[in-house]
């Protein structure tokens, strides 16, 4: 008890910290280092001595798109098993599932992994009291070289899987997102769904030997925010790279790009539900598209405004079709789907996709007004502090900085970028990105 009293303290001290820092942070240029290991592995650094606290966060090109379609949800549960336990190592006892939680309760530490479309990553937050950062340096590291894999809790944690997902079945949402994801993506892996076959044809080799071929230094992307400088940095980075020099550096397939829709599809699901699903869209855009800002900015007005939006103008508030409607481009490595999403009563279904696909169409066509885009503009400038204010939110974009291989001061000219859009810049990019007439419409639940 008395570990997590500290823990609580401790975290309440960092709370403090950030957001007495938060401010001059945004305020000012954000000076982020580069340079490569020694390991191969790339650094970025973004020294912040105000914040007594580190933040780091590793990439692998490890996520879901290097998934086999008969193991769809194999880097997710490869993630998700590193925090099984570790192996005893050089001396060290293994630790067991809740010896190594109560392990990190007792730094006031935090360690996990996670796996996106894109990237598998492991992430560390710790403060910076000289002890404190060494002893989680050091656990993180063991945990980096030597998880037990144990197959009891993969078990267990398959079965929580299998029964969370034939829970899902029974929700709208989940159909509809299902549906959505293979027609706008085909036999692309973004588009690969996990079920009840796929994580059954998943064992512990298969994740030790993603783990393995995947997390190779010579390929990892190391980003780190906080109170530390470039010599501690590298040496962090040594520590967590050293294990990983032993996986080798296979090369990995190429991966092959989001095929566009050669026609329109039209797909309506029968459901029993009091709310229709609808989901609109095609691929979209790959993160290094240099349409990026011209398209950010237009669907802000489009659909990802809230209630300041065409879509939530046309299909709230003229016609009552929907509470709630938006539309966003999802960019990765690859072409992520630009999608339109809402619900609506069942008899309204047929209304709502009609009233969005013309939104669609019209925007298309003609682009915002110049009020329009004066108004978006001016909120995402006047905003644009508010998505670095503090730590975790600054290492996310610095770690995507590194990862789509942006100028290293693109957080400083963000806003310029917007400044710079045009409505003419806005029209040419959507006309050359959208094709209304050539979209997958989903709807479950709707009646007939």
């Amino acid at each position: 008890m008395k570990s997590v009293v500290k823990s609580l303290f401790r975290s309440t001290a960092v709370l403090a910290a950030v957001l007495a820092g938060a401010f001059n942070t945004a305020q000012a240029a954000i000076p982020i280092e580069h340079w490569t290991h020694a390991s191969g592995a790339r650094v970025y650094l973004v020294a912040s001595p105000s914040i007594p606290m580190l933040d780091v966060q590793i990439d692998f090109d490890g996520g879901s798109r290097r998934d086999p379609a008969a193991q769809a949800g194999l880097a997710s549960v490869t993630a998700g098993l590193l925090s099984g336990g570790v192996a005893a190592q050089a001396g060290l006892p293994s630790l067991d599932e809740n010896q190594l939680s109560e392990a990190w309760v007792d730094l006031g530490a935090q360690f996990g992994a996670q796996a996106s479309a894109d990237r598998f990553t492991l992430s560390l937050r710790t403060l910076t009291e000289p002890d404190l950062l060494q002893r989680a340096v050091a656990l993180a590291a063991r945990q980096i070289a030597a998880p037990a894999w144990p197959q009891a809790v993969w078990q267990r944690d398959r079965e929580r899987l299998l029964a969370s997902l034939k829970e899902a079945e029974n929700r709208p949402g989940t159909q509809a997102g299902r549906a959505f994801a293979r027609a706008v993506y085909g036999q692309h892996p973004y588009g690969f769904q996990p079920d009840a076959a796929t994580f059954n044809a998943i064992n512990v080799a298969d994740m030790q030997a993603f783990y393995r071929r995947h997390a190779a230094a010579c390929r990892a992307q190391v980003t780190l925010v906080g109170a530390i400088d470039r010599a501690q940095a590298d040496a962090i980075v040594g520590q967590f790279m050293a294990p990983l020099k032993a996986h080798g550096c296979e090369p990995l397939p190429a991966v092959p790009q989001v095929q566009a829709l050669a026609r329109a599809v039209d797909e309506r699901l029968p459901f029993a539900a009091a709310q229709a699903q609808v989901s609109i869209g095609q691929p979209g855009i790959a993160r290094n598209d240099p349409d990026f800002f011209p398209l950010f900015v237009g669907n802000y007005i489009l659909g990802g405004g809230g209630f300041v939006s065409r879509l939530t103008t046309e299909v709230r508030e003229k016609r009552g079709l929907s509470y709630s409607v938006f539309s966003y481009f999802s960019p990765g490595r690859h072409a992520g789907a630009f999608q339109i999403g809402l619900t609506t009563r069942p008899d309204q279904a047929a209304q709502a996709v009609e009233v969005s696909r013309s939104v669609v169409r019209q925007f298309v066509e003609q682009g915002p007004t110049e009020a329009e885009l004066v108004a978006a503009k001016a909120f995402l400038v006047n905003g644009f502090s508010l998505r670095i204010d503090n730590n975790r939110k600054l290492l996310d974009n610095v770690a995507n900085i590194g990862w789509n291989g942006l100028p290293l001061d693109y957080l400083d000219t963000w806003t310029q970028q917007i400044e710079r859009v045009s409505v003419a810049d806005i029209r040419r990019s959507f006309a050359r990105v959208l094709q209304p007439d050539r979209m997958v419409t989903v709807v479950v639940g709707a009646q007939p």
